[in-house]
Parts: C-alpha cells; structure tokens; sequence
C-alpha cells in the first residue's frame, strides 16, 4: 500500500461512507439490460486500484486466468483437455480424509456431510461420470477441505496481492486451530445453496479447472428472500418463492447478478454478497475466506446483530438465568463461530503484529527488517498503519459495547484501553 492509498482510505471512513454503501447500479428488477460485473485482464492492475474500486465500495469481480497461469495445481491437476485430473490427485493425496456433501439432501438450510478418503471420492466421481451423472448414492460434492492446513508445503497456488492482507487466516494459524482455506472438487451438476460467507468475510474463488455460474445478491436483497418466519430461502430458483403468503417480501428481490466463471478465473465477492453456485461441468476449485480492515465493520456489525438475534430467542430466561449474557455469547459462538472475547483477541493478534512490524521498520518507511505477518512485507508499513487505524476503531466500539462490558474484561490480556492506547502510540511513532 502507498501512502496515497492510505490516505484515501482513512478518508472514506472518517467520512463514513462505509456506512451506507450504493449498490443501486447492481440493482435489476424489471428488464434493463442484465448486470455485468468487472473483469480484470491486465496483471499489471494494482493493489491501489483494488482497494478503491472494489474493496472500498464492496463491489465483486473478476480477475482473468493471467492471474493464475503459474499455478501449478493448473499443471498437475488437469489434464490435457482440460478436466480434472483424477488419477493424479488420487496419487497424491490418496489417504487424506476429505468432507463430501450430499448436494440431493436438504439438512436445515444446508446439505449433510460425511468425511470420507480422497481416493474412496475418486472412486465415486469416477463411477458418476461414467453413469451420465447418476448414482444410487445421490450427487456428492467434496466441499471445505483443508488441504492447505494438511499439505502446508503444497506450493500449488499463491495467493494474488489483492487477498493478501487476510486478518482471518492470520489469526487462525497464530493459534493452529483452524483455517479457512479451501479446495472444492465435485461433477457437473454439484451445486452449494444460497449463503453468505461466514462472518460476513470476503471470499474468492479461483477455477482450477471446469465452469461454475454464481448468482449473486448484492446485501440487503436477502431481507427479501426470507421466509414469514424469517427464514433465509435454500434454493433461490424454487418455485415457492412465488408464493406471496410464504415468502411475502420476494416481490421487492432484484434479479441476481449471474456470471459463468471458466477454468483460470478468481471470482472476488464481497461482504454480505449472498450467493449460489453451480458447477456446469467437473471443476475444481480453490477458496479462502478473510477478513482485513477494509470489512471487519461488516463482520463486527453481524456480530452485534447474531447476538441481538440470540438474546430475544432466550430473553424469557434473563430475569431468571444464572449469567445469562455469558450463555448467549455461548449460544452465538456455537452459531457463528465466535464470540465478543475471542473478537477481542482477534483484534489483539491482528495490532500486536503490526506494532512489532512497526518497530522492525525503518525510518524512512522504505524496508522492514522484520515482517509479521509475511504479508505485511508485500504491501508494507502503510498497510499497517491503515490496519491499526481499522482495528483501533472497531476496538473502540467493543469497548464501549454495553454486553462487551458484561464479560470479565479483568482477566484479558492486555486490558482492552491500554491495547488501544499501545496502538495509537505505535501509529503517533510512524505519523
């Protein structure tokens, strides 16, 4: 990040044009001509350009298989036609337990799993194919594996500059819990329901081989496609949709955003873009999900708003319930993967590794001597100051959130204002 960049970004926040972000010229409802999203060709677009047309704004694109072509998951994953490989991935990762959804079973709002090894998945994918897309065992789809996490010297794909700056990863590998990053393999017709991405994170998407179509729905337009009871629709192009009574709201939907994205192609989506994905023909796919200062509003403000959601789902019990404000960060980490203590400490991760970015940098801003996270030495010092005036912003809120107040914040470490104070210190250094 250059400083001009910076510059532009504190601009946009300080204005609080975050706050009410356009979406309108993404918007189709009767028969205008369809929506395009951008699409990127050139290599030479640069990280100042992504951050102003397509982070700051929110808005989805495409980068072009340039972006790719030195992969070598494009090499030895496919084959000379273009189809998956799957002798080659059987070889190599015979052994490996990989998660595979049932794509014909509804299971709530999404599709039960069942952990299985690669090579027993080849064996049925080979067997689907080969029976023009049927099977007794119904349309599975090896959906979230973790191959990153399980083959972390794979060296089968970098990651474009664009996503580097991921705060989510970063702080998942610092505590070697999880990850979320991501392959998908499965055959023509395998598909993923209507949803938004966990904590409202960005996602993107690369096509190693194979087609898939997106229907995307720009935030907002999901309050249209909810049920009476308030239920989010599981497929889209159900034809219950049409019926007023059930969905009672659809009428107001635009026409979602469909893009075909072909082999070599990284598809971006931004936060809160709720999607469906299919795949047209077998495809492979690679897929992180992250989070960094340009959205983790989004991801704070959905939290407050699944904790408001669990709160009047148990409030009959608050005048009653030993520590009732605990059982509901309880109750909201089991739905959404995190609660307002270990927010905290995700921001902590994410400051603390600029700050002592920030003291390995010399003065001139123009080298680091020591760079933590790695990223952080591609997109340089400005980045981490513009990171630490994100973290110090939402950080400020929490800490001023009245059901943040209720934890023991005695027992955190650092205390959440001398954090804050360790932060300002850090970027005044710089400034």
């Amino acid at each position: 990040m250059d400083k001009e960049t910076l510059v532009i970004s504190c601009k946009f926040y300080k204005s609080g044009s975050c706050t009410r972000p356009s979406y309108s010229k993404f918007c189709r409802t009767g028969q205008e001509e369809p929506v395009c999203i951008d699409y990127i060709t050139h290599t030479d677009f640069s990280y100042s350009e992504f951050v102003q047309n397509y982070l700051l704004p929110n808005y989805p694109c495409i980068l072009s298989p340039s972006f790719t072509e030195g992969w070598l998951s494009r090499c030895q994953w496919v084959t000379k036609d273009g189809s998956p490989d799957l002798e080659a991935l059987a070889q190599r990762f015979r052994e490996a337990i990989v998660p595979v959804a049932n794509c014909d079973i509804k299971q709530y709002n999404a599709n039960p799993k069942e952990h299985i090894p690669l090579k027993k998945y080849i064996s049925y994918w080979k067997d689907y194919s080969q029976s023009e897309c049927t099977s007794p065992r119904d349309c599975l789809y090896l959906k979230d594996w973790h191959m990153h996490r399980a083959f972390p010297d794979h060296g089968l794909y970098a990651t474009p500059i664009f996503f580097s700056s991921d705060w989510l990863n970063e702080y998942w590998d610092s505590i070697e819990v999880d990850d979320y990053r991501f392959v998908y393999m499965g055959p023509k017709g395998s598909w993923t329901p209507f949803h938004a991405d966990v904590f409202h994170s960005y996602s993107w998407s690369a096509n190693i081989c194979g087609r898939k179509k997106w229907l995307l729905f720009p935030p907002g337009q999901e309050d249209f496609l909810r049920d009476c009871h308030g239920n989010l629709v599981y497929d889209v192009t159900a034809t219950s949709l049409q019926n007023h009574e059930q969905y009672p709201h659809y009428s107001k939907c635009c026409f979602p955003i469909e893009v075909n994205q072909e082999a070599g192609e990284i598809i971006f989506i931004p936060s809160g873009w709720h999607h469906q994905v299919y795949n047209l023909e077998d495809t492979i796919s690679i897929n992180h999900n992250w989070l960094n200062g340009y959205n983790v509003a989004f991801m704070w403000n959905f939290l407050q708003k699944e904790l408001r959601l669990v709160q009047q789902e148990i409030s009959e019990w608050k005048e009653t319930m030993d520590n009732w404000h605990d059982h509901c960060q309880v109750i909201m980490k089991s739905c959404s993967g995190i609660d307002y203590k270990e927010l905290y400490y995700f921001l902590k991760t994410v400051a603390e590794n600029r700050i002592h970015f920030l003291e390995g940098t010399s003065e001139d801003l123009s080298s680091s001597v020591r760079a933590v996270p790695p990223s952080l030495s591609i997109l340089g010092p400005w980045q981490a100051v513009f990171d630490l005036n994100r973290v110090a912003d939402v950080l400020s809120s929490l800490i001023e959130n009245e059901e943040f107040k209720q934890l023991d914040i005695e027992e955190f470490c650092p205390q959440p204002t001398c954090l804050l104070e360790s932060i300002k210190e850090a970027k005044d250094a710089v400034l």
